[in-house]
């Protein structure tokens, strides 16, 4: 049953991401490819051209490490759970989810699944606000509850 502060019967999809990484790190990704391409080009002429052409690829792999730490993301829809962690992405059936944990301490939500092994969904995180992570982890777990249920 939904409680007032806590409506499992939210509109699907719902997206939980944390917002201050992403706001943080895709304008820092960006000015990164923007400092080295011009670092590039104002070098000392003693630099030659593949010197420069290594001073953009490093600011490119520097914003692209960039880019992977702001992936994260939990995205629950009518048929399961995608969730995107920094380098690899996982569908999950709600029947797959049985139990979400967010126990103190915990850097980030924590799935136990029904195959015996867990699963980090890293876009649910007290870093970026530990009430916010609280409720999208009880909102999650009141799903998984309410949606693994009605498909057995």
């Amino acid at each position: 049953m939904a409680t007032v502060d806590n409506p499992v019967t939210a509109a699907l999809p719902v997206t939980w991401a944390p917002r201050r990484n992403r706001a943080v790190l895709l304008p820092l990704s960006g000015a990164l490819v923007v400092l080295f391409a011009v670092l590039a080009v104002v070098l000392p002429p003693n630099w030659h051209l593949n010197d420069r052409v290594m001073m953009v690829v490093s600011g490119l792999l520097f914003a692209g490490v960039g880019l992977m730490l702001a992936r994260p993301r939990v995205t629950a829809d009518q048929d399961g759970l995608t969730v995107v962690n920094f380098v690899r992405s996982r569908r999950l059936a709600w029947a797959e989810v049985v139990r979400v944990n967010l126990r103190a301490g915990d850097p980030w939500v924590i799935l136990d699944l029904a195959d015996g092994t867990a699963l980090a969904a890293v876009g649910i995180q007290p870093g970026g606000g530990r009430e916010q992570a609280i409720n999208a982890a009880r909102t999650l777990r009141d799903l998984v509850d309410e949606r693994s249920t009605a498909r057995r």
